[in-house]
Parts: structure tokens; sequence; C-alpha cells
């Protein structure tokens, strides 16, 4: 409900009894924050319409339905009115979930992983043994447009996402041969899928598995890769950014590296933002952009805490939440402050903006919503 078009709309905000966390997801006229319990909040409002009587610890949103578990229990709800479709134990924890295409793939402790039919919870098939030496939410079984990838056994597996079937198998090494951190898939729409792996970064063909390109960087990469269609002339390419901070961009086509920028050191684990022909990279206290064609930096914006989740884009204007407690919103092609909201909490989540409203959550246990051009000097709680 953008607020030109919304008489009345105001910014507001939301406080919850537990902590909020993760990104908040907007289907509709909906907004769905994980605090404990997913809660459904009015987008015009702020006022909750329903929330789930169990713990979720885990939550996908995807064709009108919701998916979540506490943990040992998954359980899906009808996203308009909460009400209860199906529910199934899971035999593991939960640590990761994604939805796709009426199917549900679960990461459960113990090196399990599981494909559930989405409208009436069957199992539709189980493999066993994989991403054993990582069970974070990130670090999970990837699933991109009916395709399932699994690190088992040192290989990396592309299984079809109904039937469990694998589509072919890649020799990706094992956890210490990756640097000791998770491996990380971005699938794109150009037919390859895009893996980070320790200091490695490779281009797969999405149906063979053929490796069509393959780059070594001096140090481990955290995050995924980042695919942006077009010619490198235009800013398409490959992006992403090691620990360290240095930001590369790779030639789509044959993985040259076109250029590489040092910023400052990266904790963040969430993928570089291209947009505008621009690059938006958190690392550390400061946001950087970068021209995506010739790596020159643009602007540098210095935050008073560091930059966790990652920025968002949406009609010239960039949004992002820093462990200062401050929400930031700066114009996208020069890095001026627009307007800054104090929260009573780190903000380590990544803001979502829909429709002129920003959507972002906090460390003190409050959901925001705010007018995306001129934020808010009124905002109430309901």
């Amino acid at each position: 409900m953008p607020p030109e078009n919304a008489a009345g709309w105001r910014p507001w905000r939301f406080r919850m009894s537990n902590d909020v966390w993760g990104t908040p997801a907007v289907a509709g006229d909906l907004v769905y924050v994980t605090s404990f319990e997913v809660h459904a909040l009015d987008v015009g409002t702020g006022r909750r319409r329903f929330k789930t009587r169990d713990v979720a610890w885990s939550m996908a949103v995807a064709d009108g339905r919701i998916h979540a578990s506490d943990g040992p229990t998954l359980f899906a709800l009808d996203a308009r009115e909460g009400a209860d479709q199906w529910r199934i134990s899971t035999d593991a924890w939960v640590y990761s979930l994604k939805a796709e295409r009426g199917t549900v793939i679960t990461g459960t402790r113990g090196g399990g992983v599981q494909a559930w039919d989405a409208s009436g919870g069957q199992k539709l098939w189980e493999v066993a043994g994989c991403q054993t030496d990582f069970e974070s939410p990130e670090a999970g079984p990837a699933l991109h447009e009916g395709t399932v990838y699994v690190w088992q056994e040192g290989r990396l597996r592309a299984l079809d996402a109904r039937t469990g079937k694998e589509r072919w198998a890649f020799p990706i090494g094992d956890a210490a041969s990756c640097g000791g951190v998770p491996v990380r898939v971005a699938q794109a729409h150009d037919g390859f899928v895009y893996i980070s792996a320790g200091t490695r970064v490779m281009a797969l063909d999405v149906a063979s598995g053929r490796v069509r390109w393959h780059f070594e960087a001096p140090a481990v990469f955290l995050c995924p890769p980042t695919f942006v269609p077009g010619a490198a002339v235009t800013g398409g390419g490959v992006y992403l950014a090691d620990y360290l901070g240095t930001v590369y961009a790779l030639d789509a086509t044959d993985g040259r590296d076109r250029w590489r920028i040092a910023t400052e050191a990266r904790s963040s684990i969430e993928p570089v933002l291209v947009a505008g022909g621009h690059v938006h990279v958190g690392s550390g206290k400061g946001l950087y952009t970068l021209d995506a064609v010739t790596g020159t930096p643009k602007w540098r914006f210095q935050a008073g805490g560091d930059i966790v989740g990652a920025p968002a884009v949406a009609e010239g204007r960039i949004h992002f939440g820093s462990t200062d407690h401050l929400l930031y919103t700066l114009k996208a092609d020069d890095g001026r402050l627009r307007w800054k909201l104090a929260t009573g909490g780190e903000i380590t989540g990544s803001p979502v903006v829909k429709d002129g409203v920003v959507y972002a959550c906090s460390k003190d246990r409050c959901v925001y919503a705010l007018d995306a051009e001129k934020g808010t000097g009124t905002a109430r709680t309901t």
C-alpha cells in the first residue's frame, strides 16, 4: 500500500513480545515476520492479522502458504487466514527450509535433506550425509527452479526437486579443500549455476554440470555470487566479495577477472547488490558503491556500526540497517543521506522495499514500515 496512493496511510511500528529475526517477507497486503511464531501484519496499518500457534524457527512463504518448522515438526498454513493445512514430524531438527513450485526442501541436523509435497505434506524423497559440516540456514540445501543442490561427500549434487533423481554431480571437495567455509550456490537464468567454494568461483551448466569456467582468488568467499545479465560493457557479469572485502567483477562467459577493488574486512554472508549500473557492498561499517563496468569507486558512506544485512535499492534510493541501531536511506547515485531512523536495537537483517514502503526488523523487538522516500517523524505503535 504505497503512501502516495493510500489516503491516511502513515508509517507504523509493531512491537513483538519477543525478539524479531531475519528478513520480512511481503506478499499481497500482508508482511510476514518471525518472532518465535510467524506473525502476519497488515501492510497498511501494521495490525496483526494472525500469528501461528507454534514456534517457527524457519519460514518460507510460497504459493499461498506459509511453510514453517519449530524444529522437529514441519507445518503449512494458509497465508491469508493462518488456518492449519497440514503438519508432520520430521524425525530430526530442521535448520533450513526452502519452498518453491509446490515443493518444500528441508535440511535436518545429522546430514538429512528431505523433499515434501507443499500441498499435503507427503514426503517425496530423502538423502543422508549432506551438508554435515555446516548446519545453518544459509549453508543448507539450495533450491532453484526445480533443482536442489546438496553438498555430499565432497561432491555438489544437482537433484530433481520432485523426484530426487540425480541430474549430475561435480567433485567440489570437502570442507577442508573449500577453505573451511560452506559452498554457496546461485542459479541464473542464463542456463548456468554460479558457485563459490572457498577461494574458488565456478560456472557450471545447469543441465549437465559441465564446467564453463573456473576462477581462483587469494581469499575465501563467504557470500554467493551475484549474476547480472548483459554484456560486460553494460555492467553484466558475476560479482562477489571475499572476507577481506575485495570486490570482484568476473566475465560471465569466461570467468576473466575484469576488475577487483579492495574495501575493508567483511563478515557479512550476504551477496553484493548490483542495481542501476552500480555495485553496492557493505563491508565493515562502510557502504561502498562502485561502477559496475569499471570498478571505479563512486562513493562510500560511513555508518556507526557494522553493516550485516544486504541493502535494498528501489526508485533511486538505497536502504540498509546497521548494528548502530539505525536504518539508513541514501540517494543511490551519490550516497547522500535522505533520512535515517533510530531504533532501539541492532538491525542485522535486510530491509524489504515494496510499493513505496520499506519494511525492516530491529532487535528492539519491532517491525517498522516507513515511507521509502521520506521516512517518518511520526511513527506510531500498533
